[in-house]
């Protein structure tokens, strides 16, 4: 299965077996980011999140504030 990267448009191709693979082809609206870029992108929100200036806004759980 040739995919594509959502953010440096790098063609990439999966073994039609794997689970990522799967994922993809049953459900279209998930993208597929390639390693390099997923690195990048936890590396520079890990420096973010070091900061102390970085805050997760995934819900309104009184759990998020401690994080």
């Amino acid at each position: 299965m040739r995919v594509q990267c959502v953010i440096c448009d790098e063609i990439i191709d999966l073994n039609d077996d794997l689970p990522e693979a799967k994922k993809l082809r049953n459900r279209p609206i998930h993208t597929f980011m390639c390693d390099s870029c997923h690195e990048r992108i936890s590396l520079k929100t890990s420096e973010r999140m070091a900061t102390g200036n970085f805050r997760f806004f995934r819900s309104s759980h009184p759990v998020d504030d401690e994080f």
